[in-house]
């Protein structure tokens, strides 16, 4: 199955963090082929991040993710769940003890990725590595003197590839709605919790504190490029809360002295999530494959050139060019979305609109995750 071909990956790639992360590929080189990723045979030149040229972000966003894991696979495969948890703590170590910045360690990314720190994926990984783990350290690493540096609180930001904040600010305020009372009560905690309320309030449209950054038809929007991974994730984190708010029976949050309850959030994540799949004024679903309607010339190697094709690095970029639908599908893959008026070129060619990306469908899976199952899961992490 898919998901056993994910599992043995994910196994696959613990051996290199043992050592230290590798990176495969160059943005230049590859931005220069267009070829099919299943026979491609340009050089993948290796990156690695080490002592010497560290990556805080990359080190600490993979602790996250493996300790995140290792909570999956706890009742099920309760080895390799410890054999996550293991790296996910040295690679924690890594990122924390050697600050560096990846962007500022590799330049070559920066045209592309460039990070705008590291502070808030150092918080994140240590909330992830508190819940698996349940230690100490961790919820006091959070609370202390980094918490103070990184945590920004009472300042709502955008959740996104580059800023975990509102991700880490709902993720703990899960502990001070169901830890112990030891922890829960914790003045620090409640500052996260506030920030994240903060961050509620700016999402839903009726609230004094809601934000302006939206189409006429209510969709959060912040950027040109890649315009729909804000609202999806901002979307995804009101489910989550929402969960939170029925599990400990908790009624409403206070935006500026209106309140608003937990169907209120949900009302605003069902809003985001329909205009993607398709209600908005063009009836198209940015989601690949979903509906009659969807992006034809998304910009995607392996979807715009046909399988009997056989293409160099260079020579592939008549399929880039071409005119014709891409010959293959790229179902559940989401696209970078509209613009602020709401308009949208179906052209291969404008990847700032008709690129998908990793990010993006990572959470609206999330999303459309946490619309079709029940608050009862909200306590169920450990």
């Amino acid at each position: 199955s898919s998901f056993s071909v994910w599992k043995s990956s994910f196994k696959h790639t613990l051996i290199y963090t043992n050592l230290y992360l590798k990176h495969v590929g160059d943005p230049k080189a590859d931005h220069a082929c267009w070829d099919r990723p299943e026979t491609m045979t340009g050089e993948r030149p290796l990156t690695q991040l080490n002592t010497s040229a560290p990556g805080t972000e990359v080190a600490a966003e993979t602790a996250a993710a493996m300790a995140a894991a290792s909570l999956v696979f706890k009742s099920t495969d309760s080895e390799y769940s410890s054999l996550l948890l293991k790296h996910s703590k040295q690679l924690f170590t890594f990122a924390d003890k050697y600050r560096k910045s990846y962007s500022v360690s590799i330049p070559d990314v920066q045209n592309f990725y460039n990070s705008t720190g590291y502070g808030d994926e150092l918080l994140w990984a240590a909330s992830w590595l508190y819940h698996a783990t349940g230690e100490r350290s961790y919820f006091e690493y959070v609370t202390g003197k980094n918490g103070e540096d990184f945590a920004n609180w009472g300042s709502p930001t955008w959740f996104s590839w580059d800023n975990k904040l509102a991700g880490t600010q709902v993720l703990l305020s899960r502990v001070n709605f169901f830890g112990s009372k030891d922890v829960s009560s914790s003045n620090v905690l409640q500052k996260y919790r506030k920030s994240a309320e903060a961050v509620m309030c700016g999402l839903l449209p009726k609230s004094p504190t809601a934000t302006t950054s939206r189409t006429d038809n209510g969709l959060i929007w912040i950027s040109d490029w890649n315009a729909l991974q804000h609202p999806v994730a901002s979307a995804f984190l009101a489910v989550v809360y929402s969960d939170y708010m029925l599990s400990s029976r908790t009624a409403k949050i206070s935006c500026d002295g209106n309140n608003y309850r937990p169907s209120d959030l949900r009302k605003f994540a069902l809003s985001q999530a329909d205009y993607v799949l398709g209600n908005n004024p063009l009836k198209m679903s940015y989601l690949v494959g979903y509906g009659d309607k969807y992006p034809q010339y998304v910009h995607h190697r392996g979807a715009s050139i046909p399988v009997d094709a056989t293409t160099g690095c260079r020579d592939g970029f008549r399929w880039l060019k071409s005119d014709k639908p891409n010959p293959n599908v790229a179902i559940g893959a989401l696209v970078g979305g509209p613009f602020r008026n709401e308009s949208f070129i179906d052209s291969r060619n404008n990847s700032m609109q008709t690129e998908p990306s990793t990010y993006n469908s990572a959470v609206i899976v999330g999303l459309l995750s946490g619309l079709v199952t029940t608050s009862s899961v909200a306590q169920s992490f450990t």
